[in-house]
């Protein structure tokens, strides 16, 4: 299929309640077959709350704008999926290649399906060794310039986290805490970093994020939606284990695209399965809140 006539396939998705979820999960963030069940009960948390999910993936080339059941699967279990950011589409599109989207570039192609709310588990953003790496995600210039609005538990907690709220203010990102005034850190559902925004409902959401579109700042609001309580883990105890992961990570001379998919698997060992547990949990906890948001902003805008 051509690309033009590719793009003239991908639906208008604007009149209805829609959530954008991501693939990156499926193929690099959790091991199969917790993966394809955390992504079909992520959409099932979207349905119950009145709106319809999309799961956003690329096979053989093809942009997919909802994928199925079968498709879920196919990605959850291949072992060559390329992650996919802003700068891979082109790539990926043209050699026809499977691949899973980051934030940012499921942000990208869910806006061109004109869906107004993404999401996913964290964001990415400046990673610890910035000084040294110059490493930052693309996630966060996304939020800038695409008019999606994602929420997520927080930057990843693997992360240089002060940094990633400097550059998000740097850019003029909305960030608002969900019924928090403290930045989640996704595993743990608080921590020492206060938030200036907060809203206490998806309606009070919507209509923040509503009266941004009609000043016309053309960007994405970044919602903080802190993992449930019970499945919070201690944020002092999660930063021994990560420090353990790093030193890995060091000593395998892990860069680039590795590094969080690689941390996140370590993660897993370190904390006996807990971190995984609490990973699935959250990111069916912000599948539900988009679910909410999504329908709110509907009805705001209808």
């Amino acid at each position: 299929m051509k690309l033009e006539e590719m793009l003239k396939n991908i639906p208008d998705l604007s009149s209805h309640p829609a959530v954008a979820l991501e693939t990156t999960v499926l193929t690099h963030g959790m091991p199969y077959p917790q993966n394809v069940e955390c992504a079909l009960a992520c959409e099932e948390e979207i349905r119950k709350a009145g709106a319809e999910p999309y799961t956003i993936g690329i096979i053989n080339g093809e942009i997919k704008i909802g994928l199925t059941r079968e498709e879920i699967e196919y990605l959850g279990k291949t072992m060559h999926a390329m992650k996919v950011s802003r700068r891979d589409l082109p790539y990926v599109i043209e050699k026809k290649l499977n691949g899973s989207t980051t934030v940012a570039a499921t942000m990208i192609l869910a806006k061109m399906a004109g869906i107004k709310v993404f999401s996913t588990g964290g964001i990415g953003g400046v990673h610890r060794g910035f000084n040294e790496t110059m490493d930052v995600s693309t996630d966060l210039g996304e939020f800038a310039r695409t008019d999606v609005n994602v929420i997520c538990a927080g930057p990843k907690a693997i992360l240089d986290v002060p940094r990633t709220l400097e550059y998000l203010e740097t850019q003029g990102v909305e960030v608002i805490g969900y019924k928090t005034k403290k930045v989640p850190l996704f595993y743990s559902s608080t921590s020492d970093y206060d938030l200036d925004q907060s809203a206490d409902s998806a309606e009070e959401l919507a209509g923040i994020i509503h009266t941004a579109r009609v000043l016309g700042l053309n960007q994405g609001a970044l919602i903080l939606n802190p993992v449930p309580e019970e499945y919070s883990l201690d944020a002092k105890w999660m930063e021994g284990e990560i420090e353990k992961a790093i030193e890995m990570m060091e000593k395998d001379h892990i860069t680039g695209k590795r590094v969080t998919p690689y941390l996140l698997d370590k993660l897993v060992g370190l904390t006996q399965g807990k971190s995984l547990e609490t990973n699935m949990a959250l990111i069916e906890n912000n599948a539900r809140v988009g679910g909410l948001l999504a329908v709110a902003l509907h009805n705001l805008e209808k």
